[in-house]
């Protein structure tokens, strides 16, 4: 019988939120009646908006009558859509001053974390592979399926670095741990840590990918959320990024298409590989060959969240969830939790706050937190080691539940 891929042996991370859901339900047959709310989720919660459903409706509509229907698209995208992604996120003029973005560099898919998964595929096992500690799983767990990264060890998994992001760093990691021809999978605004990046800071990583032939794979699914306009909202925005950096983004969080699944890679043109092969010509071929093309239904409504009205609407969500995370914060500096010592990092650019309860293990703040005010939470041991001792609270809720949340953790004894 034909053997199984032994990288799927080595897979540990999917261990956090199947864990997180048995504790959950436990609890939960313990105190039936209970209200138990989740500040833990990474999930949207509030209905898509008006004028971006219309669209959806729209267009759905319209596949049921002649004119209407459409079948197979551009496995690229819709070409109306990469020109409107352009104008709408790649249009600054730092970005123009660093080289301007053009449609045919704008790939359309299913999402980011899709994305992030085949690019993988562009560099086989034989890359070396970098991260942020802690950071979003889908990192590691795309490079050992991909035969990148060897068993679990203690400290982590052979063939991958971490780079350690801590409030001693200021959460931007020490690169010079990274080794020459590294793949640097990098996010920001950061999850979990919500930390945004200084453009001095991803200055700093652009130089150092170029000296170092390194390839930065920057997720900016969270940038929508960027309030300071001191702070960069794309990787090319930074000088020649262009030459050594391909960026995923998403639909999910600033539209709500969480359900809906759109999202979209910028590969420059000018990106090459050490032969000097175009890395654009692989991921085309990539894109061509195991995948199909995003929803014409999510492009159409893509489309309208990029008309102004759509815009204005999007904006307006982002900052519903940003003054979630306004209200949980206020609730976690004060009474108890400032009393024993703990420490809240969220620079309100970001629906996530790290929050450190030291001397203590992650899991176990876990079971106090759900215990004493029936609140879900992640623990952050669960995005890598550096998470250890960190709590991430997560803004994606209804206001009622958020205000009630608040008003259970200011009884919390940490």
């Amino acid at each position: 019988m034909i053997q199984r891929n032994p990288a799927l042996s080595y897979l540990t991370a999917g261990y956090l939120f199947p864990e997180i859901a048995k504790r959950r339900a436990a609890f939960a047959a313990s105190r039936p009646g209970e209200k138990i709310i989740s500040l833990g989720v990474g999930n949207t919660t509030e209905p898509i908006t008006p004028h971006i459903t219309q669209g959806l409706v729209e267009y759905a509509r319209g596949l049921g009558t002649p004119e209407g229907y459409s079948g197979y698209g551009d496995e690229q995208g819709a070409a109306a859509l990469r020109q409107k992604i352009v104008a709408v996120f790649y249009s600054a003029q730092a970005v123009r001053d660093a080289g301007a973005i053009a449609p045919n560099e704008v790939f359309v898919s299913d999402g980011a974390k899709c994305d992030i998964g085949r690019l993988q595929l562009l560099f086989g096992r034989a890359a070396r592979v970098a991260l942020q500690d802690p950071a979003y799983p889908v990192y590691v767990d795309g490079s050992v399926l991909a035969g990148a990264a060897g068993p679990a060890r203690d400290a982590g998994y052979e063939g991958i670095t971490y780079m350690p992001c801590t409030r001693h760093n200021g959460f931007f990691p020490d690169l010079s741990v990274v080794q020459k021809n590294s793949l640097i999978y990098f996010c920001s605004p950061n999850n979990p840590t919500g930390a945004a990046a200084t453009r001095r800071e991803l200055s700093r990583l652009v130089e150092f990918a170029r000296a170092n032939k390194c390839l930065i794979i920057f997720d900016a699914a969270y940038a929508a959320f960027i309030r300071d306009e001191t702070l960069p909202k794309t990787i090319f925005e930074i000088s020649g990024a262009r030459e050594c950096a391909i960026e995923v983004n998403s639909f999910s969080k600033p539209a709500g298409f969480t359900g809906v699944r759109l999202g979209w890679t910028i590969v420059p043109a000018t990106l090459a590989y050490a032969d000097g092969t175009l890395v654009i010509t692989d991921w085309n071929r990539i894109m061509t060959t195991v995948f199909n093309g995003a929803s014409n239904i999510a492009q159409a409504g893509a489309l309208a969240a990029l008309d102004p009205q759509g815009i204005a609407e999007m904006r307006a969500l982002i900052d519903f969830y940003l003054e979630n995370a306004r209200l949980i914060k206020d609730a976690l500096q004060g009474g108890n939790f400032a009393a024993a010592g703990v420490s809240v990092f969220g620079q309100g650019n970001s629906p996530y706050l790290w929050v450190e309860f030291p001397g203590k293990k992650s899991w176990r703040v876990f079971d106090e937190i759900l215990e004493q005010c029936s609140v879900v939470t992640t623990p952050g041991s669960g995005f890598g080691p550096a998470g250890e001792s960190y709590i991430r609270f997560s803004a994606f809720g209804r206001r009622p539940d958020i205000e009630l949340a608040c008003k259970r953790l200011a009884s919390f004894k940490a």
